[in-house]
């Protein structure tokens, strides 16, 4: 069997890598192949990290590719969306996608739908809201990042799943820790969701001027470059050094603004924390509140419960320890690979069948 990934980005998207990439060696273990075809290369992806401009030409060019593609027609046995084909263009130029009458399946881990339905812009309202809900209606099925969309989902499609946001707990593992120096309380993300972190920025600020802590962000880019404060230290993301840069965290955290797009977010870093048996603290906001039970974490509404759940904490190395082991097995039970890989294989080969 032949599955046709059809992606917004490259590999150096975190969603393409952990919401598609990664499935290909265990789809191959039920003999199904994985073919990749993104719309926007890495360069295009390095471009968001650092601000810099991108070529409009080469945009127009990837579009193009990509219709030329759907026309012609694409050679497997069930297409693969992540999230959609044509960013900000009309629902018609996604429909093209079922010409072939090969079965396809939307993936979204964001709620897209409010970047049109709810969009600012009235004209792009007109043109583009209810597209998503077009292209779900239409689906063989529907993978969604957590309850949320999931719910919104399966008022168009009714085959519509969670697939939460999985990582390989093989390789995000607990390393040993350097109980000497400074506590490091831990961000990793993209520039696109440092807005999150910035609300938060003057209790983290507050525990580094007190006591002995260092706040590292990774992968925020330019964007946090002008809220940089003493004890805060910035490092770039890359996909070879991402693991150990977790690892390195004595706390992971992962606050959200409280509104209908973070609600649709579907908490990947706090697995990322919980399988490396870090202690992580978030926002209760969409499927955070439900990745952190059991033990494995701790839910913060506001400045207050943020100060206090770090400081806790921080000043715990047993409960650090405790909270770090209960997070590294519920990742393991409930947000691995080896779990979640078999759900997607079965729901393909259903769909051919």
């Amino acid at each position: 069997m032949r599955v046709a990934a059809l992606t917004k980005y490259d590999r150096e998207a975190a969603s393409t890598r952990q919401r598609i990439l990664q499935y290909a060696p265990s789809l191959a273990d039920h003999e199904i192949e994985l073919r990749h075809y993104p719309l926007l290369d890495d360069a295009y992806v390095r471009s968001l990290a650092t601000g810099g401009k991108w070529s409009r030409t080469a945009l127009i060019a990837s579009y193009l590719r990509r219709l030329t593609s759907l026309l012609k027609g694409v050679e497997c046995d069930l297409i693969w969306v992540h999230l959609e084909l044509f960013p900000y263009l009309p629902a018609g130029f996604e429909k093209l996608v079922f010409r072939s009458g090969i079965p396809v399946v939307y993936d979204c881990d964001d709620a897209l739908f409010l970047r049109y339905n709810n969009s600012p812009s009235r004209a792009l309202r007109a043109l583009l809201s209810g597209k998503i809900e077009q292209l779900m209606s239409r689906a063989a099925a529907v993978t969604c990042g957590n309850a949320f969309l999931r719910d919104y989902a399966a008022a168009f499609c009714p085959n519509a799943s969670v697939f939460p946001t999985v990582l390989d707990t093989e390789v995000y593992t607990p390393a040993e820790r350097d109980t000497d120096g400074a506590a490091v309380i831990g961000w990793i993300g993209s520039p696109s969701t440092w807005e999150n972190v910035q609300p938060l920025l003057p209790v983290l600020e507050q525990l580094c001027g007190d006591r002995s802590v260092t706040f590292r962000a990774i992968g925020a880019g330019y964007k946090a470059g002008a809220d940089h404060f003493p004890g805060m230290e910035l490092a770039p993301w890359a996909e070879a050094t991402e693991v150990a840069e977790v690892q390195g965290f004595d706390i992971g955290i992962m606050p959200l603004i409280d509104n209908p797009w973070q609600r649709g977010k579907s908490g990947y870093k706090l697995i990322q924390y919980m399988a490396c048996g870090i202690p992580a603290v978030g926002s209760p906001v969409g499927a955070n509140s439900s990745i952190l039970a059991e033990d494995c974490g701790i839910l913060a509404r506001n400045a207050e419960e943020w100060h206090d759940a770090l400081t806790r904490l921080l000043d715990d190395a047993d409960l650090r320890r405790r909270t770090g082991e209960a997070a590294r097995k519920r990742a393991v039970e409930h947000y691995s690979l080896a779990v979640h890989a078999p759900r997607l294989s079965e729901l393909f080969l259903s769909i051919a069948r």
